[in-house]
């Protein structure tokens, strides 16, 4: 049960019908797994613990640098040269004391990627890179873990929600394996604003999922084009002839 201070603080959420008291619990009661403490990372991160998610684990082995001050707004100038996790986990607890924090601060791979995966009740990608995309797709698909992707690149960016479920899309279905080159902020550049958009919808998409809230964006890609500032949505079908996910039993 919500002590009084909760119930205060998350008083605007608790107000919406589609969120309520039940809702909150669920938030309270959550664990999110937070891939990339970078531009979209940051505030997904933010939003997720001003919003009363009860554990975040957050995975980086990047440190702050002069460069990510411009998009990744969890972090601060005088952060500099600190491990990115250390830096948002300081940032978070001065939103919100009550979500507790647990930072991972080297690249999650194997079986251990897998076992955070599992732990979570939902994982929110924000890597800049289809290794790491494919590995935690890879990993949610065998957990049946719900995943919110989100990328962005010069002006253009995307979100995508993936149930784990079987006969559901996977990320790899939007993929498959023929994505060799990857597009990094730091060779094509990027707007602050819209890692800050897509960040939000990852993080809009999630408090969906975990408290049941409309409709997530499971079996759909939002594209936004932010020059022109228009919004495209995509249908996504799983893919019979996929390697990760196709012939998955429901059991």
């Amino acid at each position: 049960m919500m002590n009084d201070e909760q119930l205060l603080r998350y008083s605007r959420q608790i107000m919406l019908p589609s969120i309520g008291i039940e809702g909150q619990e669920r938030l309270l009661q959550s664990r999110v797994l937070i891939i990339g403490l970078g531009g979209l990372g940051s505030p997904a991160a933010l939003y997720l613990a001003a919003a009363g998610v009860g554990r975040l684990t957050l995975v980086d082995f990047d440190r702050v640098d002069l460069s990510n001050l411009q998009r990744q707004i969890i972090h601060r100038n005088d952060h500099i040269g600190m491990a990115k996790v250390e830096s948002a986990r300081m940032a978070l607890q001065g939103i919100n004391p009550d979500c507790r924090i647990h930072p991972i601060d080297h690249a999650l791979e194997g079986d251990e990627l897998e076992q955070e995966v599992a732990r979570a009740d939902l994982v929110i990608d924000g890597s800049d890179n289809f290794t790491t995309r494919f590995a935690v797709n890879d990993a949610c698909v065998a957990t049946r873990t719900p995943l919110v992707s989100g990328a962005a690149i010069r002006m253009e960016g995307q979100v995508a929600v993936f149930s784990g479920r079987p006969g559901d899309p996977c990320y790899r279905c939007l993929y498959g394996g023929g994505a060799e080159l990857d597009e990094t902020c730091s060779a094509n550049g990027v707007l602050a604003p819209l890692v800050g958009i897509i960040g939000s919808i990852q993080a809009l998409e999630a408090i969906k999922v975990l408290t049941g809230a409309g409709e997530p964006l499971i079996g759909r890609l939002l594209l936004l084009d932010a020059l022109q500032m228009e919004w495209r949505t995509l249908r996504l079908k799983a893919d019979p002839a996929c390697p990760v996910c196709a012939g998955r039993s429901p059991q």
